[in-house]
């Protein structure tokens, strides 16, 4: 048994939080997970460092889980979101010691999603887990100054989509709680004063649940957008819940029997709501209780 299969409980959140932000998905990063640690289990060899070891069947699980998955994904309908994590109380255990960044932010997940599995895996490897340039090169089994060059186009597609100036915590709670009190008052000018002018709403239903396929563009859209989502759900009976959704401001809409109906996620950043995000595709919701 390696020194790897020994360190199972320690090493369990590092493999989890690489297999998720890498996939998006809670399942599948469950997946390989437990494939990672039986593949280690497997192996009779000592680890110099296991954390490194672990981190490398984990990078290329995923990587290749990536690729058997593109054409999947390519054909997906509507917008393709990541699962959801519920990022407080019991309901975090998955990730229960996994830290809550930005990086875990469904907007930046769903920009992840436009990288090629390769990127996808040295973005997070050089920026989220600090790994050099040698230890990615071996991971992903390319010369350091390809994984340079390789950072350097992820990077180009990532600025594109990031904020120009970030929000204190105390600051983002605030703006989203004002936010689903204009949603929950109908206060259609309050609403549009909190949305970026260029915010999208995107919601993923998969084709098993209603959802917009495209994204709504603009504040006045998103607006009336918004609070004709919320006429709907006061006619048919359901309650928003706020809850944390990956490490940020959300909340779960739930039926009079307290079953889950989608997660909603909000990009909060420049002092305005620039991204809302629906998730209302069951499959991607069984995860939660």
């Amino acid at each position: 048994m390696t020194d790897v299969a020994a360190q199972h409980d320690e090493l369990r959140p590092l493999v989890f939080s690489i297999a998720y932000r890498m996939l998006g998905s809670v399942v599948e990063a469950e997946d390989v997970t437990q494939e990672a640690f039986l593949r280690l289990h497997r192996d009779t060899t000592e680890a110099a460092s296991p954390e490194a070891y672990a981190t490398t069947v984990t990078v290329r699980l995923a990587i290749d889980h990536l690729r058997s998955a593109r054409v999947r994904r390519e054909r997906y309908v509507g917008s393709w979101l990541p699962e959801p994590l519920l990022t407080t109380g019991e309901e975090f255990d998955p990730a229960a010691r996994a830290e809550t960044d930005e990086s875990l932010s469904v907007a930046l997940l769903a920009v992840l999603e436009r990288l090629s599995p390769v990127q996808r895996a040295v973005f997070l490897l050089r920026e989220v887990f600090e790994y050099d340039y040698d230890q990615i090169a071996a991971i992903v089994a390319k010369s350091p100054q390809a994984c340079r060059q390789i950072l350097v186009r992820a990077r180009a597609h990532i600025e594109q989509a990031r904020p120009r100036f970030t929000v204190t915590p105390a600051e983002r709670d605030s703006l989203a709680e004002r936010f689903f009190a204009a949603c929950r008052d109908g206060d259609l000018a309050g609403l549009e004063r909190l949305l970026a002018e260029h915010v999208e709403f995107h919601g993923d239903g998969g084709g098993k649940a209603p959802a917009v396929r495209k994204p709504v563009a603009g504040r006045v859209q998103v607006a009336r957008f918004m609070l004709g989502l919320m006429r709907q759900a006061r006619h048919n009976a359901l309650r928003m819940e706020p809850v944390a959704v990956n490490g940020q401001p959300g909340a779960r809409v739930v039926d009079a029997e307290g079953h889950t109906l989608s997660v909603m996620a909000l990009d909060i950043a420049d002092g305005h709501v620039r991204g809302v995000y629906n998730m209302l595709n069951p499959d991607k919701l069984r995860h939660l209780p």
